[in-house]
């Protein structure tokens, strides 16, 4: 059924306004340039990534349906899925990549109070802070309520020692959103959540290097920090509801990782000039079915909003990724050690075979196959806990 005027004049202008302000470069298939992090350092962050990632938070378009107070457009579902329509034709990167946007804002609209969320969603919607995530413990990873990391009262303030590992980006990002333990007498009721500035005096953080060369993860230390007493949101001892309710919003972010490229797999490969036997064009178009049965089924639970679903995205789009990886490795051959143009001062994978390296912590971030498929086998099938 054809759009109403409204919409279509709607429609005019997102179109319009698109052409105007996503810079070019961006467009190319194969682009390299990652999306903007934003936050406040801007170092190693390409200057048209930038530039794209502040023009569209001018316009509430990094939040289009949220509320213009907290720095949305205000936009209804209509006119939002019109902007993505827009964005695809043109062929438009998401304007960045946000922890905050995609797992802490789900939570503070949730479970944040009214105060809470109009301080920290606003410099998120604006791409002005960049978050981390405090999770994993060393002594505490697929059974994450074991840690450990303490929490005390202090008055006015609580006081938080210990250790996480493998936080994404800790080295680059401005906030964590932090597990911290607040009662050592119980195990899944002793947890709270705490938003924490990074700039904290007592917050060490340590960049890990993996087999890809990249090093995205650190090792995080925090020896006597303050936090406010106003950073916590929830209840005291009420953060496992809230950790597993991030959890899911987490699952289904990693999921999208298996259909977010921006070049075709059979261009990706074809364009470095290699010639497809039958069993390569097999691999190849079954791995893109895959991607878009993928595709249809997030586009679907994203209207559904998020549940336990999203563990078996996480897995499918995990497991995905890594395929995706270990085909353009199998295609390119030698040619996969060549290096790829990124731009100067972005910490990325550099080559497909660092690609295909990193790509084997798919299925261990945001907790691993295993435990996804017990959550599966749990909380979708139903099935009884084995005797």
């Amino acid at each position: 059924m054809p759009e109403d005027y409204e919409l279509s004049a709607q429609r005019a202008e997102f179109r319009r306004w698109l052409e105007e302000n996503c810079p070019l470069s961006l467009r190319a298939t194969g682009s390299e340039t990652p999306p903007a992090w934003g936050g406040r350092n801007r170092s190693g962050q390409a200057a048209d990534a930038l530039q794209w990632m502040e023009a569209m938070a001018s316009r509430g378009f990094i939040t289009p349906r949220w509320p213009t107070d907290l720095g949305g457009a205000g936009l209804s579902e209509a006119q939002a899925a019109m902007l993505s329509e827009e964005m695809k034709r043109i062929a438009a990167p998401p304007p960045i990549m946000s922890f905050g946007l995609w797992m802490l804002a789900p939570i503070l609209f949730e479970y944040g109070t009214e105060k809470q969320r109009r301080r920290f969603l606003p410099p998120i919607a604006r791409g002005e802070i960049r978050w981390c995530q405090g999770y994993s413990e060393p002594g505490a990873g697929s059974d994450l309520a074991a840690l450990q990391t303490r929490c005390d009262d202090a008055g006015e303030h609580w006081v938080i020692n210990g250790q996480k590992i493998w936080t994404s980006d800790a080295h680059l990002s401005d906030w964590m959103f932090c597990l911290v333990r607040t009662d050592r007498s119980v195990k899944q009721g002793g947890i709270s959540f705490v938003l924490m500035d990074m700039n904290s005096p007592g917050v060490e953080r340590r960049p890990i290097k993996l087999i890809s060369g990249a090093s995205p993860f650190c090792e995080t230390f925090f020896t006597n920090v303050l936090v406010p007493k106003d950073q916590m949101v929830g209840s005291v001892n009420g953060g496992w509801e809230i950790a597993k309710r991030l959890l899911q919003y987490e699952r289904r972010m990693i999921s999208n990782a298996g259909t977010g490229r921006n070049e075709p797999l059979h261009e990706a490969i074809v364009g470095r000039g290699v010639s497809l036997d039958a069993g390569l064009r097999d691999r190849i178009e079954r791995v893109e079915m895959r991607e878009q049965a993928l595709q249809l089924t997030l586009t679907r639970a994203s209207q559904e909003g998020v549940s336990h679903l999203a563990s078996a995205l996480k897995v499918a789009g995990s497991l995905l990724r890594q395929d995706q990886a270990e085909l353009i490795v199998d295609a390119l051959g030698l040619a996969s050690l060549i290096e790829r143009p990124v731009p100067q001062g972005v910490v990325s994978e550099t080559t497909d075979l660092g690609t295909w390296l990193r790509s084997r912590s798919a299925t261990i971030e945001g907790g691993t196959t295993e435990i996804n498929l017990n959550v599966i086998a749990k909380h979708i099938l139903r099935l009884p806990d084995p005797q």
